[in-house]
Order: C-alpha cells, then structure tokens, then sequence
C-alpha cells in the first residue's frame, strides 16, 4: 500500500512549480522562501535539488547569499517556452522536414501570427 508521500509527481511538474514560484515573486529566492511560497509538503533539500539542477540547466541563476545562493530565473516564461522548442529542433537532423510539419498543423490564428513576425523580423 502506498501513502501519498511516496507517490511521484510527473516529470516536470515540480520543476514548474518552483519556476512559476520564482516568477512570482520578482526576485532572488533561496530555497526556504521557494518552499514556503509552494505550500507544498517538500522538503527544503528536495527544493535546493531542483533549484541546482534547473541552475545545470541554465534555466536560474544564482548568487551567493550567506552561506546558501538566492536563485532567479533567467528567462520569462515564454523565452523558456521558446528555448524548449529550440531543444526540440536541435534533437532532429532534418530541421526543414520538423519546421514544414510544425507550420501545418498551426491554426489559422497562429499561422497568421507567425506570417506577421516573419514579415516583420520581429524576433
């Protein structure tokens, strides 16, 4: 019989959830203060774990506050999304093939969307 604690969260999602906790709160954080803002039954080493392996990932930065480090991320949610995708295309060879697939299965919105930033360069 298993008991909630020993249960594990989808890949992702406490990274997620510490990330979305760092861009609320508009500064450096040590890993108290993001346990705290989670609410969650985590432990502060559980928290420090993930802040070191999204720093890994170059996804936070982090500067030496006592003896610890206060973290921070280095992207907004959307150049983290953009980054992500980037990851994705990199993993493929064929980047025309990826790209050709991707734009048509865009909805008409979309499409629309990304004809406007083309056209305009905007990046």
């Amino acid at each position: 019989m298993t008991d909630a604690k020993d249960e594990r969260r989808p890949a992702g999602e406490l990274e997620a959830s510490i990330m979305a906790a760092l861009w609320a709160a508009g500064g450096p954080q040590t890993p108290g203060q993001v346990q705290l803002s989670l609410g969650a039954d985590l432990a502060r080493t559980t928290v420090t774990t993930i802040l070191t392996r999204l720093h890994d990932k170059g996804v936070v930065d982090r500067h030496r506050q006592g003896r610890g480090y206060a973290y921070f991320p280095v992207q907004d949610a959307q150049g983290l999304t953009a980054r992500r995708m980037h990851t994705e295309l990199d993993r493929d060879s064929d980047r025309e093939t990826v790209l050709a697939r991707f734009v048509a299965q865009l909805s008409p919105d979309d499409e629309r969307i990304l004809r406007d930033l083309l056209e305009s360069g905007e990046q």
